[in-house]
């Protein structure tokens, strides 16, 4: 199944470099680009991409301005704010006014294309580094909630999980990649993944920043 991807950012430059590296992948088709959010929520109408990678911070109408227009008009397109901003403030915004994904724009290109695929298929996508501060936002106090967990709340159910499981819970908690748990616990990347796949199944949870918020509201991040 192919892909249709729209690109929504100011600099031309970047725009340039994201598309060249998506068009390599044969699942990806490019439908158009735009470098503004009147512009690009009139080109989103036009095309009707399965996913848009949109910038936060843009002149004239806002990303988050752009996202609220795109999802009451697209419901059906994954919109990823693809930025610099690692705020987690701005990340809670994005995600209560629906975005499905929240990228910063150091990510490596492997993880970018896994990223556009997972949100094509209904998975919510996160930056790793933004884990920590989504959990954090969760916590505060008087703060409405970015994310609602869901699954097991009890202490208990985590009772299943193996010694290893239970560190890569910990790296996953503290905002780590599959790459740098690996690297810590001298295993490869393809380990932790499996590892990874198999905590979300144990709790019955959805997604890595389901696991943190689990494992901190639970204590599991103090007891490994």
């Amino acid at each position: 199944m192919t892909i249709r991807i729209l690109l929504i950012d100011d600099h031309a430059l970047f725009r340039g470099g994201v598309r060249a590296l998506l068009q390599r992948q044969t699942d990806f088709e490019i439908v158009d680009e735009a470098a503004d959010g009147v512009e690009g929520v009139k080109r989103a109408k036009q095309h009707r991409p399965d996913v848009i990678l949109l910038d936060l911070n843009m002149p004239g109408l806002s990303g988050l301005e752009t996202l609220q227009l795109l999802v009451q008009d697209l419901p059906e397109s994954a919109v990823i704010m693809l930025t610099v901003s690692e705020e987690a403030e701005e990340l809670a915004l994005a995600l209560r006014s629906g975005a499905r994904g929240y990228l910063v724009k150091n990510i490596e290109t492997d993880a970018l294309i896994s990223a556009i695929r997972r949100a094509a298929a209904g998975e919510a996508v996160i930056a790793d580094s933004m884990t920590a501060k989504l959990v954090a936002q969760f916590l505060a106090p008087n703060t409405p909630h970015a994310a609602t967990p869901s699954g097991p709340t009890a202490p208990q159910a985590a009772g299943s999980l193996t010694a290893r499981e239970r560190e890569i819970v910990r790296g996953v908690t503290r905002g780590q990649s599959n790459k740098e748990i690996a690297r810590d616990l001298g295993v490869t990347e393809s380990t932790v993944k499996i590892h990874v796949q198999s905590i979300l199944k144990k709790l019955n949870l959805g997604s890595r920043v389901q696991i943190a918020v689990y494992a901190v509201k639970n204590k599991l991040n103090e007891s490994i």
